[in-house]
Order: structure tokens, then C-alpha cells, then sequence
């Protein structure tokens, strides 16, 4: 396949905390051609922000793919993306501060998913959560997460687990 892009892989992210802080859990799932959830992984943990679920959950799903596929990520966390579109290049160049001088929040987090992030194809896509006729893969995710941050137990479907339950705010 010299020479030719591989067929982008479509995936979503999402991270989940009961509380803020509270039980959290972070998930990921990557579709086939036809949009249809194929692989998919969910880790519980312990207790932590919602904005450390969404960035963990972007981290394992980059860590968990092909570096040299092109991606495309769908996420429902504003936070998180523009921490790592919009926000990092700004935050390296003030040496891991904002611009009010603070420490970057979630450092450890955004370090790792820059370095995943070198030299690969991935185009972020923000999509609304919870919505009726929302984004099928980012309400899988938001499920997967969801069920992990209330059971505070790892699945996904290299464990066997069966498909997250049904959201119960929808």
C-alpha cells in the first residue's frame, strides 16, 4: 500500500465523572465504513473532573491506533479539544503556563497527547452530546463511560463486554 493514504479510521471519545469530582471512567470506540461501533474500550477511574475523563479518553484512543491511519475524533467535550487544538501550542510557548500565568491544568495529559498527536492525521469534530438524532458513535463513548464511571469496572469489546447499556437521561 506504498503510496497511498489508508481509508481514515472514524472514531469517537468521552469521559464521564458522577460529580465532578466523582466516580469517573473514560471510553473510546472506533467504527467501521458504515459508522457501526467494531472495537471499543472503557476504563474506570476512581475518582476525578470531567475533564480528566474527556482528556484520558482522547490519550487512550490515540495510544490505541494506528499512528500512521488518519483519524478522525468525535467528541462532545469543548474543553478538551481546544486544550489540544486551540490551546497547546500557546501553553508550550509559555512554558506550560496560561496566558494569566497559571499552570496548565491536566499537564501530565496534554504533554502525552501532544506527543501522540506528532506527525499524524487527526481531524477533531465537536459534536453536541445528548442529542435525540445525535452522533451514534460519540453516544456509544458517552454510554461505554458512563456504565464505567458508575461501576467503576474496565470493558470494552477485547474483554467480551456486552454493548453499554442505554443512557438513562434519553
Amino acid at each position: 500500500m506504498i503510496g497511498r493514504m489508508r481509508e481514515r479510521v472514524v472514531a469517537a471519545c468521552d469521559g464521564a465523572s458522577k460529580g465532578n469530582p466523582g466516580p469517573a471512567a473514560w471510553a473510546w470506540v472506533i467504527a467501521d465504513a458504515s459508522e457501526t461501533p467494531v472495537r471499543w474500550q472503557a476504563g474506570a477511574l476512581g475518582r476525578a473532573t470531567n475533564n480528566v475523563a474527556e482528556l484520558t479518553a482522547l490519550e487512550r484512543l490515540l495510544a490505541a491506533t494506528d499512528p500512521d491511519v488518519p483519524l478522525e475524533v468525535r467528541m462532545d467535550s469543548q474543553y478538551a479539544m481546544k486544550a489540544v487544538t486551540t490551546w497547546l501550542p500557546g501553553w508550550k510557548r509559555n512554558g506550560w503556563r496560561t496566558a494569566a500565568g497559571k499552570p496548565v491544568a491536566n499537564q501530565e495529559l496534554v504533554v502525552s497527547i501532544d506527543g501522540l498527536l506528532q506527525g499524524r492525521s487527526v481531524e477533531f469534530r465537536y459534536v453536541p452530546a445528548h442529542q435525540a438524532d445525535g452522533d451514534r458513535l460519540n453516544d456509544f463513548a458517552d454510554r461505554a463511560a458512563s456504565q464505567a464511571a458508575v461501576v467503576q469496572q474496565d470493558a470494552g469489546s477485547d474483554a467480551g463486554s456486552p454493548e453499554p447499556p442505554p443512557s438513562p437521561d434519553t
